[in-house]
């Protein structure tokens, strides 16, 4: 049985804010242990429940966060910043089923750094279905007919991904007051929930079906501002909607709707203020 796991550092164990996972900020360091305990709890998990291989990317920011000198010998680690997938770089068919840690709410929601993707982004879309970080890496998995099994975070992103794929097993790991303050599981109880229900998730993983994508899905992304957008219209076969800062893209199928996202939140960056 393999198992693929996702980590993001928004979602960790004891993180409040901002200073926690900008590796120009004081408490950068702890954050990168956080993370990697968190992460090294469900690995030890998913040992328990009798996966052979477990697959551990990186998920945040430039993604060279985890500790390797601290992970889990047994995993395997995909890390640094130029990914063709990003968050779900290296998932593929031959996984049992997918595990999302550290992770959190999508754009405009309430919990700990609520963001899509980029601060710069405000809404995204696949058709009709407004999605986030959870969404959109539980379609690319799906495509590949991997279930997403185990989310865990913030309430916040439990409480999405709960409403996003059914039977999805959840670990909420703090609550979010603010956007900016939780109240936390130490991170020695937060290890043994995140091992209990990693080993509840691979139980129950057939009872969990993988988040179909649709075929040539419509990807849209709504901007801060319009200076956003027009960058982001840029990459061939974009448009920017009138009267918005939507920027619209027809794709053939999940993947290049993903990776266009990339391109287009790559390019939106580039806006100054100046």
């Amino acid at each position: 049985m393999n198992i693929y796991l996702s980590v993001d550092m928004e979602g960790i164990t004891g993180i409040p804010d901002y200073t926690f996972v900008d590796s120009s900020a004081h408490n950068y360091d702890i954050g990168r242990e956080l993370m990697t305990t968190d992460a090294n709890a469900v690995i030890e998990g998913a040992l328990v429940a009798g996966a052979g291989q477990v697959l551990v990317n990186d998920s945040h920011s430039k993604m060279n966060n985890l500790l390797p000198t601290m992970l889990h010998p047994e995993a395997e680690l995909i890390n640094g910043g130029v990914k063709l997938y990003s968050m779900v770089e290296g998932i593929g068919a031959g996984f049992d089923g997918a595990i999302f840690t550290g992770y959190h709410s999508r754009a405009g929601q309430p919990g700990v750094m609520s963001h899509s993707m980029i601060h710069g982004v405000r809404n995204m879309w696949i058709n009709d279905k407004e999605i986030g970080e959870i969404g959109f890496n539980a379609y690319v998995a799906g495509f590949h007919g991997v279930p997403v099994i185990m989310v865990a975070g913030d309430d916040g992103a439990c409480r999405e991904a709960e409403e996003l794929i059914p039977g999805v097993v959840t670990a909420a790991v703090k609550k979010s007051l603010t956007r900016s303050a939780v109240q936390s599981l130490s991170p020695a109880k937060a290890y043994n929930l995140l091992m209990e229900k990693t080993q509840e998730a691979i139980a129950n993983k057939a009872n969990v079906q993988p988040l179909l994508p649709p075929d040539k899905p419509v990807l849209r992304i709504e901007f801060t501002n319009y200076g956003q957008a027009e960058w982001a219209a840029f990459m061939p076969g974009c448009e920017i909607e009138p009267g918005t800062t939507i920027v619209r893209y027809e794709a053939k199928d999940i993947l290049e709707a993903y990776r266009a996202m990339l391109v287009m939140i790559e390019l939106a960056l580039q806006t100054t203020y100046r």
